[in-house]
């Protein structure tokens, strides 16, 4: 898969200036109040107790917890081996992995093992924490998304933690946990917009409910998290990241913390309970037929288990809306096919550093196999992985001479500073009702998006009909001028992808078509202008990303307007 050109133009600056500006003006606030007359506000005695031990729905692997035991340690695709000293005091292979060594939700593995010597290890890993970094309340451990994480899954596993064990343990644990709960009161204002700012709200209502307090700040507490799930969580479900994943996260730990309330007989926040009920339908809407989720804007691997677990507790249990249309997904069903298309704006740029330039880009699966795929989130965090995986080359939509239809702040200090935010990509999307043949009837959708506008002058169309049996997927990429275009140099090539499953074989067809065979079932792909099997790769797998292949067909929109494929079930 080629990789794609990008660059941040002059008419970038301004949007990239206004970023630095926000992100400088918000880490000087946060030093501020973590300076060393506020630090006094973090110490002080601890909770004598906790009132309460809330319920975790993620799964645990007794394997994993062994693997601790021997000083082996896998976060974030990357293995590094301890030896005799203190993990703590390793030097970390990424900045991934030490956010997922510090945000302790590894302890599940040592809850699932179940045993004395699991618990052992895990009391001391977490007794060389709270020596090695507790006191220190800066660096990575307490960035406020990595000590939200901490606080919940503290609090989630501290029967393993304290059950039988030394008084002086428990009071260590106990004021390092008071001391972490005070610390995101305090920065919970200044803490990155999206979900690291969500998951401080989480973590504060948790620990309002568990430690004891008066009942000012767990209302305090629960008014906030509401505040915030009303900012983030679109009325159809979404998050305002656009990822389906961020879906899963933060169901995973508001639904814990709605039984945590109900048990301690507290009253549920409105905005809490609006929240849980929107985004279940919403992770329903994101699934395809496999149980996955579809692979945008940062989506990865995903985590089966507590999908099923999450969905327990969906009660409506109808068909899930075919527009999300404050989230910009649409969702085509019928005969047990799927397809899911993002016909949505980019989030904000604020909220954008995992988000992908995949407009118009769509996934399609027929009952538990899975046919055109994005290539997904990297499990490791390579940053030139990283970067292809968000390319708009990545995923299964129309590229125009190589660059993605969003851009990106293409420079390490940016990256570093900002997280590589999408800086301007389109900037409207319109929506129409696509032409259906009333005889063979289905449903479809027509989207224009203008990420190619400012460069070209050109806009992309893309329509897409699902038959009603669901046997027939047309689709349609068009192209179309505007006053910006201009003459080019050279000729544009457009590239329309179509990223495969690893699980499918293609071969060539005769003239103009290729078929595709997967777990029984057999389609064919055909398209009005020549195309290409190329290499492609899959990098949202478990076992690390995959060889697979996509089908390329490549046209120059300034002799050819418009292009039309099908997707079409043999058996």
């Amino acid at each position: 898969m080629q990789g794609v050109a990008v660059s941040t133009s002059l008419v970038d600056k301004p949007l990239l200036a206004a970023l630095m500006f926000q992100e400088a003006w918000r880490r000087l606030r946060r030093r501020l109040r973590n300076g060393p007359v506020h630090r006094l506000r973090f110490a002080g005695t601890g909770a004598a107790r906790l009132l309460v031990v809330p319920p975790s729905l993620r799964h645990g692997d007794p394997l994993i917890a062994e693997a601790v035991y021997g000083s082996r340690f896998y976060f974030a695709g990357q293995l590094l081996e301890a030896g005799d000293g203190s993990i703590f005091q390793c030097p970390p292979p990424s900045a991934a992995f030490t956010a997922e060594l510090n945000g302790f939700s590894w302890l599940r593995h040592h809850a699932a093992a179940g045993d004395a010597l699991a618990a052992h290890n895990a009391r001391a890993l977490v007794c060389d924490w709270i020596r090695i970094s507790g006191h220190r309340l800066s660096g990575p451990a307490f960035e406020p998304e990595v000590a939200a994480r901490r606080v919940i899954a503290w609090l989630s596993h501290a029967d393993l933690l304290t059950n039988e064990t030394d008084y002086r343990f428990y009071r260590r644990f106990m004021n390092s946990l008071t001391a972490q709960a005070r610390f995101l009161r305090s920065v919970a204002a200044e803490a990155p917009d999206g979900i690291p700012r969500l998951m401080v709200r989480i973590a504060l209502a948790f620990a309002s409910l568990c430690m004891p307090t008066g009942n000012g700040r767990i209302r305090a507490a629960a008014e906030n998290l509401a505040a915030e799930l009303d900012r983030q969580v679109f009325p159809d479900g979404g998050h305002i990241s656009r990822d389906p994943a961020a879906v899963v996260a933060i169901l995973a730990e508001l639904l814990p913390l709605r039984e945590t309330y109900l048990g301690q007989g507290q009253p549920i926040p409105k905005g809490i309970y609006s929240a849980i009920d929107r985004m279940l339908p919403a992770l329903r809407f994101f699934r395809h037929g496999d149980g996955s989720l579809a692979l945008f804007n940062g989506a990865g691997v995903s985590d089966m288990q507590l999908m099923t677990a999450l969905l327990r507790f969906d009660e409506t249990l109808g068909e899930p809306l075919s527009h999300a249309r404050h989230s910009g997904f649409h969702r085509l069903a019928a005969g047990g096919t799927v397809v899911i298309a993002d016909t949505g704006r980019p989030p904000p740029a604020q909220v954008s550093h995992g988000a992908h330039a995949g407009t118009l880009a769509f996934e399609l699966s027929s009952g538990p196999c899975r046919i055109v795929v994005n290539c997904g989130r990297p499990v490791g965090e390579k940053p030139e992985w990283r970067r292809l995986s968000r390319a708009t080359a990545a995923h299964s939509t129309v590229t125009l001479d190589d660059r993605s239809s969003s851009r990106f702040a293409a420079s390490k200090g940016l990256d570093r500073f900002l997280g590589n935010p999408l800086v301007p990509g389109p900037t409207r999307i319109d929506l129409a009702e696509p032409d259906v043949d009333p005889q063979r009837g289905g449903a479809g959708f027509l989207a224009t998006h203008d990420g190619y506008d400012r460069d070209f002058g050109l806009l992309h169309g893309r329509s897409m009909i699902l038959s009603k049996d669901g046997w027939t997927l047309e689709g349609r990429d068009r192209f179309s001028r505007t006053r910006r275009a201009r003459h080019q140099d050279h000729a544009i090539a457009a590239a329309a992808r179509f990223h495969l499953h690893p699980g499918v074989s293609v071969e060539m067809h005769g003239a103009g078509e290729a078929r595709l065979t997967m777990r029984g079932q057999v389609w064919r792909f055909a398209a009005d202008q020549p195309f290409t099997i190329e290499d492609s790769i899959l990098f949202a797998d478990s076992g690390g990303a995959r060889r697979t292949l996509q089908l390329v067909v490549m046209f120059d929109p300034g002799l050819t307007e418009e292009v039309c494929w099908r997707f079409e079930r043999e058996r």
